[in-house]
């Protein structure tokens, strides 16, 4: 078992303070992504975790031991960077055999080693190549492996398909979670692309500006952020938010956004859950695209809406409707509406609409 904790963990370069007071419990086998934007202290949280940077305050523990005042090559971690990192003058095999002729393993051992890990990753035919006959996504393969077969406590991964072309990366995430599932190893993911966080990990954890926001299933983060920040870093696209005012009209709540007098109908349970935030002006709506309906007839509590930019994107597009001053985005399907300036009808979705504090960005709790 290996169990990653960190805890009060603070890091400073200079007097600018890059991580601050994170805590985060890593169960064993958990595949852990860590999610931010560049500069939001991700990377530095995963090279404390792995001894390549020193932390001013706080535990970093593996399987309840302390291990911050361990260099790297104590703590049993092996890490995959975004560059490949492979010796040129070594064939694969020579490569990933490299990390056990170190500890002075038998040939024979090292043999056995090397063609079990190359098995896994698929990659026995390439053993005699060198790196420069290599492609991208077989290169970081190779990185991997080495990485791998010295099984070690966990293994850290610094954004390691980042450099790749599109469909090697989506090759590659699918690589690495069967990798994930046969090995069973811990792993901690780094990477700013939220679609790959979403693809692969147990849990993602959403750091900004050094603070962790939320830390959740893909589903968790995606359904219930837990901030305006989270809301629009998760999903793509990104969800829309407009400043709101909710008051009762005829026996129901009533929520008007971007100066659209007529507003949209929900339910009137909404006024009580809003703890009084309602009529002030206090709140923001948020609503996922797939949560904007969108009709060409007039019914009851849709609102006429004009069509601007429309993204075809295969399987369905994305559609921009023009409600009193801003822009909400709609997921409809493919070919629904059909020219930019078309005159529509849209409504929002009560059980998919989030509401949060403008004040302080934190979500309300409230779900209809």
């Amino acid at each position: 078992m290996t169990q990653i904790e960190l805890r009060g963990v603070q890091k400073y370069f200079g007097a600018v303070q890059v991580i601050k007071n994170l805590d985060l419990k890593i169960e064993d086998n958990e595949f852990i992504v860590l999610l931010g934007q560049s500069g939001c202290g991700k990377t530095t949280t995963l090279r404390a975790i792995a001894g390549l940077e020193t932390i001013d305050e706080g535990d970093i523990l593996i399987d309840g031991q302390a291990v911050q005042h361990l260099k790297c090559s104590d703590r049993d971690i092996a890490m995959v960077f975004q560059s490949f990192s492979l010796y040129p003058h070594m064939t694969v095999y020579e490569n990933i055999a490299f990390p056990l002729r170190a500890t002075r393993m038998n040939r024979a051992e090292v043999d056995k080693e090397v063609r079990e890990i190359a098995k896994v990753l698929r990659i026995t035919n390439l053993l005699d190549r060198k790196p420069s006959a290599l492609s991208g996504g077989d290169m970081q393969r190779v990185a991997i492996g080495r990485a791998l077969v010295r099984r070690p406590k966990a293994m850290l991964m610094d954004e390691p398909i980042g450099a790749l072309d599109a469909k090697l990366r989506e090759e590659m995430r699918t690589e690495i979670k069967r990798l994930h599932l046969k090995q069973g190893s811990t792993t901690i993911y780094v990477t700013h692309d939220q679609i790959e966080a979403m693809a692969l990990a147990d849990r993602i954890v959403i750091m900004h500006e050094g603070v962790l926001q939320q830390i959740g299933s893909p589903e968790e983060v995606y359904s219930r952020p837990a901030n305006l920040f989270v809301a629009g870093f998760v999903g793509s696209p990104v969800m829309n938010v407009a400043d709101a005012t909710v008051s009762e009209s005829g026996g129901s709540a009533r929520v008007i956004v971007a100066g659209e007098p007529e507003g949209f109908a929900f339910p009137r349970e909404l006024l009580g859950k809003l703890n009084g935030k309602a009529a002030s002006g206090g709140v923001s709506l948020g609503i996922r695209p797939e949560g904007v309906l969108v009709d060409h007839e007039a019914r009851e509590g849709f609102l006429p809406v004009e069509a601007h930019i429309i993204e075809p994107l295969g399987a369905y597009d994305i559609v921009d409707l023009k409600v009193g001053d801003q822009m909400l985005r709609a997921r409809t399907r493919s070919g629904y509406v059909a020219r930019a300036g078309d005159r529509v009808f849209a409504r929002i979705d009560p059980s998919q609409a989030h509401f949060f504090d403008k004040e302080s960005g934190n979500s309300l709790g409230v779900r209809l």
